[in-house]
């Protein structure tokens, strides 16, 4: 049973969320206060947080960034409608998601289910030959599929479980493009009925790390497309 940590200071939710998930198989903890929540995450393991960005004490970006200090578990933040710069922001900080409230209840475990699987499933990709067993390798990019592990030119380097799986199945298609809702659906479990913030933002956040190693063109009103540096200059 996967176990999730709810910081949020609405007691209400709280009982709404423990009774829903408890029913789709999740066992909920919740905390009403930043240093609450940060409390039990130092003490326990969880498998995925909900993070609510306006907190009593300290804001919960600043709380997902004690997370991030030393912890990949999926976040997704959540936020009001009209927090527009706050959404960037936690993506920005590392935040696997978002959705704003008042969110339907089936949306939030669909965001979940997608968060969770990203994290636990070591991709696979049988439209390429690896250059070893669980690798993938594109221009300055080698990619661990076993361990989800990247090095940019030789140095590890962190991504989130949203970034890995955007840049496995770009790289699994090296050369080919992929639709932007392609990308979407297969990458960060979203249709494309959805806004596509979270793609935007993961999308400069991984080019930022990857820097020079390969290309990320934009196919303006269709999609992206992996080369490797050679490829792309060719």
């Amino acid at each position: 049973m996967n176990k999730i940590l709810l910081i949020d200071d609405d007691p209400e939710m709280g009982e709404l969320l423990s009774t829903y998930l408890d029913g789709e198989g999740y066992s909920l903890q919740h905390k009403c206060t930043a240093k609450e929540g940060l409390k039990a995450f130092g003490n326990e393991d969880y498998d995925l947080i909900l993070l609510d960005i306006v907190l009593p004490d300290i804001s919960g970006l600043n709380v997902l960034e004690k997370i991030r200090l030393d912890s990949t578990v999926p976040v997704i933040m959540l936020t009001g409608k009209g927090d527009e710069v706050d959404r960037v922001v936690g993506l920005e900080m590392g935040a696997d998601d978002y959705i704003c409230k008042p969110f339907p209840l089936r949306e939030l475990l669909a965001r979940m289910r997608a968060s969770l699987r990203r994290c636990s499933m070591a991709p696979q990709s049988p439209s390429i030959t690896p250059s070893s067993k669980g690798n993938i390798k594109v221009g300055g990019l080698d990619i661990n599929l076993d361990s989800h592990s990247i090095q940019v030119r030789g140095i590890d380097t962190h991504f989130t479980a949203a970034e890995f799986s955007i840049i496995e199945h770009l790289a699994a298609s090296c050369g080919k493009l992929i639709e932007r809702d392609e990308l979407m659906e297969i990458a960060l479990g979203r249709t494309a009925d959805f806004d596509d913030y979270v793609l935007n933002v993961h999308m400069s956040n991984l080019r930022r790390k990857i820097g020079d190693s390969v290309s990320i063109k934009t196919i303006r009103g269709r999609g992206y497309m992996m080369t490797a540096r050679n490829q792309a200059e060719a």
